[in-house]
């Protein structure tokens, strides 16, 4: 064999022992993002991929509650995560969140200071709002004929079978509690007390109880008065303008849901840059425009549908004196928890 055959030998030998190391570096870095339902647009995922060279890997969940389930039970495969207000609090507490290093999410100077430095997180050290919005009633107008200002509505016997209530101890027992003049946070045991009795004697009227997609039975028709999240009833309002959504007089909850990273995250450096893309006010502006609650991003706000900035004129300030963020009541959560296993049990 002469030596230019062997050199070829050894070279072909190498290239081909080195090409499962060139696979494993080229392998693409994986985001992986819990996320609410029907929180995101279609196109944002995929420009994400492209630009950052990753793979996403993206899962949905229906309550605070769940994603806390998932922490605590030692789950590792999540690296960007929306708590909402009262649950940042909570797994700040719990020692749950990182830590954010706003120096690499230089986008943070488009939020609108109005929804920084909230009570639930000093300083905005582990989260920074995405999304702000309210509960109220969503309903047909072209069934409902008599004004829609008040819970009591929902309490009306001529509605029984068409009413869906939040599947949620705080937002339902809220409502009850807003009735007799108390406040969304209250432990006061005769105030609880009475909000259980209402929301009893409410029950044979309620068709459901749902964490999600209520809006699609005002769609259908199967429900007239919806309890509900203002995004989904506005989402469905631009489907049907027969349905409305209104704040009752007696007030309700705001709430602001938030980015955050968790402690446990296995790729914290991708997932300061995925809260960074997303804070880009035409990214920003594209998602909101979809999931129709209100942009936290001053910057996007122009870009908003009009529509959608328009929600804000509801938003007195009258009215805005009545809403309340739900907040963590430590361990007087287990008697609300109490209280609704009677409710959904009897």
């Amino acid at each position: 064999m002469n030596m230019l055959k062997r050199y070829a030998l050894l070279f072909g030998s190498f290239f081909l022992l080195t090409l499962p190391m060139a696979g494993y570096a080229a392998e693409k870095r994986v985001l992986n993002v819990y996320n609410w339902d029907d929180y995101i647009d279609e196109q944002t995922i995929p420009e994400f991929e492209k630009a950052f060279n990753v793979k996403v890997n993206y899962d949905v969940y229906d309550s605070n509650e769940t994603l806390l389930a998932k922490l605590q039970a030692g789950a590792t495969g999540f690296d960007v995560i929306f708590p909402s207000d009262y649950m940042v609090e909570i797994m700040i507490k719990l020692g749950l969140l990182e830590p954010l290093d706003k120096s690499k999410i230089s986008n943070c100077a488009t939020l609108d200071p109005a929804f920084l430095n909230q009570p639930f997180d000093p300083g905005n050290q582990y989260s920074l709002p995405f999304a702000f919005g309210t509960v109220g009633i969503g309903y047909r107008s072209d069934k409902i004929t008599k004004p829609v200002d008040s819970w009591k509505v929902l309490f009306d016997p001529q509605y029984e079978g068409r009413i869906v209530m939040l599947d949620d101890v705080r937002e339902t027992l809220g409502v009850a509690l807003k009735l007799v003049g108390g406040s969304i946070n209250t432990k006061n045991p005769d105030e609880l007390e009475k909000a259980k009795e209402m929301i009893l004697k409410q029950k044979p009227l309620v068709k459901a109880y749902l964490a999600g997609q209520a809006e699609q039975l005002l769609l259908s028709g199967d429900a007239w008065l919806v309890h509900n999240w203002s995004g989904d009833i506005y989402r469905a309002a631009a489907e049907n303008p027969a349905i409305a959504y209104v704040i009752p007089e007696e007030g309700s909850t705001k709430f602001l849901d938030n980015f955050a990273i968790p402690v446990s995250a296995q790729n914290k450096e991708l997932a300061h840059q995925f809260i960074n893309f997303l804070l880009q006010p035409e990214v920003d502006a594209r998602i909101h425009n979809k999931v129709y609650f209100l942009s936290t991003n001053k910057a996007a706000f122009p870009l908003l549908d009009p529509a959608l900035r328009a929600t804000l004129e509801t938003l007195s300030p009258e009215l805005l004196g009545k809403l309340e963020f739900v907040q963590d009541l430590g361990k007087e959560t287990r008697f609300w928890d109490k209280i609704w296993t009677e409710i959904k049990t009897q």
